[in-house]
């Protein structure tokens, strides 16, 4: 089995800032980390590898040259290899020209089995890019999967979240699968692969690795353009009440008599 995992590396969200003045992401000294969806579509493909040692994992990511350190945490944990789609022409690439570029490298890369995505990344949570993808390589997509009941020759059987429980879907191969937090738990890096990962050679593919133009890509071939990013501004310091039920219920009716909301 071939499974091409998609990853991202992205900006440890609990520490981003907005400047309000250019309404940007302020990324200078700002952690990045693998997307935690898709650290949970590596460890689905890495637990079907466990199961079937033939099976072979290429994880694919699209995004600046220094998204080969994630690239390698994902090799240390038990990935074969990895590629990267790196190029100024990439750049300002919405959901629409990120999924041409990456069903782009999907086919570069060969024939496979599943793919396998995050849900969402953290810095954007369009849930777009795998079905996309999908779309783009002209096979079936399941979003949301929370668990893999069986592998069958030919197709896959899984459970497909939804608010107020789950469907089971069959689905041919090959497949595109995207993953929720629920599917598993990711396993941390080998130590004894630790070493290997970071002497490992990443592909690093731009446009014409893949076969695109670049009026076909990036910002040229993004019809999605966000004008200004902005964080709400602050509310105001919340009060907590003490005291009894009866007497912290007595002191509310005051606080909004004083408001004049009653």
């Amino acid at each position: 089995m071939k499974i091409i995992v998609c990853a991202k590396q992205v900006p440890d969200t609990n520490e981003v800032k907005i400047d309000p003045v250019k309404g940007t992401l302020i990324r200078d000294g700002v952690p990045s980390i693998l997307n935690p969806d898709d650290a949970n579509a590596l460890e689905a493909a890495l637990q079907l590898k466990d199961a079937n040692p033939d099976t072979t994992i290429s994880v694919l990511s699209m995004g600046p040259p220094q998204a080969t350190y994630m690239l390698r945490e994902c090799l240390a944990m038990g990935a074969d290899d990895a590629y990267l789609l790196s190029s100024r022409t990439f750049g300002g690439a919405d959901t629409c020209a990120t999924s041409t570029t990456i069903a782009a490298g999907v086919r570069a890369i060969g024939d496979f089995d599943i793919i396998f995505a995050g849900r969402q990344a953290i810095d954007g949570d369009t849930a777009q890019v795998g079905p996309q993808t999908a779309q783009r390589l002209g096979i079936p997509s399941v979003t949301y999967v929370q668990k893999i009941r069986e592998i069958k020759k030919g197709s896959v059987i899984v459970e497909r979240q939804l608010e107020d429980g789950y469907e089971v879907i069959e689905v041919k191969t090959p497949v595109l699968l995207t993953a929720v937090k629920e599917l598993n738990t990711p396993r941390y890096m080998s130590v004894e692969r630790i070493e290997d990962a970071y002497k490992a050679e990443i592909k690093i593919w731009d446009e014409n690795n893949v076969n695109l133009k670049p009026e076909d890509c990036g910002l040229k071939a993004s019809p999605t353009q966000i004008l200004r990013s902005f964080a709400p501004a602050p509310k105001g310091k919340g009060e907590m009440l003490a005291g009894t039920v009866t007497e912290m219920a007595a002191t509310l009716v005051g606080k909004l008599q004083e408001l004049h909301v009653i």
